[in-house]
């Protein structure tokens, strides 16, 4: 999973980031409004977790952008600002789920996860697809009931393209979504080509079938065959 945390306080951003990232996401901060706006146009996330309090802009407000310009984006307020007309405006005003401050990182680990489960998965912890399940709390892959040896990046990519059926995703949107924006600076993303040939290779030892689809130039797709 790709995250966005919009938090100012610098040593609260580091822990969570450090944390989440060990957790196996893709975890990229923005310190003020302004920033926050320039990643959302420029990267796509799966989740975003917001600070209300902002040094140039109210989060509030950024929440609202957020829900005008990316409708399916998942957001969890973490705010310090615990009175109960804030919670209650930013659930109207979309916002998947509240976390005060202060609060552990399991927690905020188990947030995120339940809110992408929901709006990801139908509430479900596993994603099924043919013959292949994909199972997101205990990182499993099986294909029917053989257990594949996956590494982390390459469950990472299958969840991905599970999640976004009959959609051609670039080389580089799967580069940046599986290891941040730092990778829009690549000059070759050769790597995705060398996981996703290793990803299909376990699926088809394992007696799967090979659904994802080439497409020359552009990237991958993930669909049954015509």
């Amino acid at each position: 999973m790709k995250l966005l945390v919009v938090e100012d306080h610098e040593q609260l951003s580091t822990n969570i980031r450090a944390y989440l990232n060990q957790e196996g996401y893709v975890c990229e901060v923005a310190s003020n409004y302004q920033q926050a706006v320039e990643k959302l146009y420029a990267y796509q996330y799966d989740l975003v977790a917001l600070d209300l309090m902002l040094p140039d802009g109210n989060g509030l407000d950024l929440l609202k952008a957020i829900k005008e310009n990316w409708p399916h984006l998942c957001v969890l307020i973490i705010s310090a600002k615990n009175a109960l007309d804030d919670k209650i405006q930013g659930l109207n005003l979309g916002a998947d789920d509240y976390l005060p401050k202060p609060f552990h990182l399991a927690e905020l680990n188990a947030r995120l996860k339940a809110i992408f489960r929901r709006k990801n998965q139908q509430g479900d912890n596993s994603v099924r697809f043919e013959e292949i399940a994909l199972n997101t709390d205990n990182f499993e892959v099986k294909i029917n009931e053989t257990l594949l040896d996956l590494t982390r990046k390459e469950f990472e990519m299958l969840q991905y393209l599970l999640l976004n059926q009959n959609r051609v995703l670039t080389k580089q949107s799967i580069a940046e979504h599986l290891w941040g924006d730092y990778m829009d600076t690549a000059d070759s993303f050769d790597f995705v080509y060398q996981h996703i040939k290793n990803l299909r290779k376990k699926i088809t030892q394992a007696g799967g079938n090979d659904y994802i689809h080439t497409v020359y130039g552009v990237g991958y797709k993930f669909k049954k065959s015509a």
